[in-house]
């Protein structure tokens, strides 16, 4: 390995020269924990604290009875709160489903396929990118409507399976596999579908890590789909009751202060957990898809 002086530029073990960047990095991650350390401790004060002055960072006498009160909550039409989330559960597991299947398939086609509009059509998925969802409520809101969804199930999915960025990532990726590895497997008898399963997915796992991130936090997260699309209150999801929780308690906005700590934690550990187990593997694909 390079060294300077003798000592060498990244050394194996710890060394004294590391420090320096201890310096800054410890800082750095003590700030970007503070608010999750936050959110733990928030959900578990009792009301008492939750409202105290000066604000407490952590909790004194944790409590369940938010969770509690959460778990028995039912809002102005009787709809309980496990109907929200099982809601939320289904639509994300279909989306994210989905979402990587369509995301894969399209990359495998405009990485190894050729077809007229190819390139045209791969920069018009590239200039998607640059709208926010602000841009495309209208738009997005009057196709619903023209296909019928309005009021349904299928109105929280249909709208998000189109994932412009899952589908860049995982075609960047797909064109480091080399054309003679798949020219091979022709050969020896395998179609598209077999080269697709066999060879392109477990080829592309970190790309489609990335994907399954990017459509979780995306569904999880999303108010828009239940505020704009859906009138049934039997099909919202968990993120819009959420959002009512601390004005739809009878009035009784303490209680909902209580519940919305709650519900934010259940929001926010799904996400921490998935991000865990698969953040190495993000890292990879924006190593190898031209991302600098």
């Amino acid at each position: 390995m390079a060294s300077f002086h003798g000592t060498k530029i990244n050394p194996d073990r710890f060394h004294k020269s590391q420090l320096k960047f201890y310096f800054i990095l410890i800082p750095i991650a003590i700030l970007m924990i503070i608010p999750i350390v936050y959110i733990f401790s928030h959900a578990f004060k009792p009301i008492d604290e939750l409202f105290a002055y000066p604000p407490r960072f952590f909790v004194q006498k944790p409590t369940l009875q938010n969770f509690q009160d959460l778990a028995s909550n039912t809002n102005a039409t009787g709809v309980p709160m496990s109907r929200y989330l099982f809601n939320s559960i289904v639509v994300t597991l279909i989306v994210v489903f989905l979402t990587v299947l369509i995301s894969t398939m399209a990359g495998y086609v405009f990485s190894k396929k050729n077809f007229k509009f190819k390139n045209t059509i791969f920069e018009i998925n590239t200039i998607a990118l640059m709208f926010v969802p602000a841009a495309v409520v209208i738009p997005r809101y009057l196709l619903i409507d023209e296909v019928g969804l309005l009021d349904t199930f299928f109105a929280h999915i249909f709208p998000l399976l189109a994932m412009p960025v899952g589908l860049f990532l995982v075609k960047q990726f797909i064109d480091q596999i080399p054309d003679e590895l798949l020219e091979a497997a022709r050969i020896d008898g395998a179609n598209d579908f077999h080269i697709f399963f066999k060879i392109i997915i477990p080829l592309v796992k970190p790309a489609i890590a990335t994907i399954a991130i990017l459509a979780f936090q995306a569904v999880w997260n999303n108010a828009e789909t239940s505020t704009l699309f859906v009138d049934d209150e039997n099909l919202k999801t968990f993120a819009f009751f959420m959002s009512t929780l601390a004005s739809d308690t009878g009035g009784n906005s303490v209680a909902g202060q209580g519940m919305a700590a709650a519900a934010s934690l259940i929001m926010f550990v799904p996400n921490l957990i998935i991000f865990i187990f698969l953040q190495s593997k993000v890292m990879n694909t924006m190593a190898h898809s031209g991302i600098k």
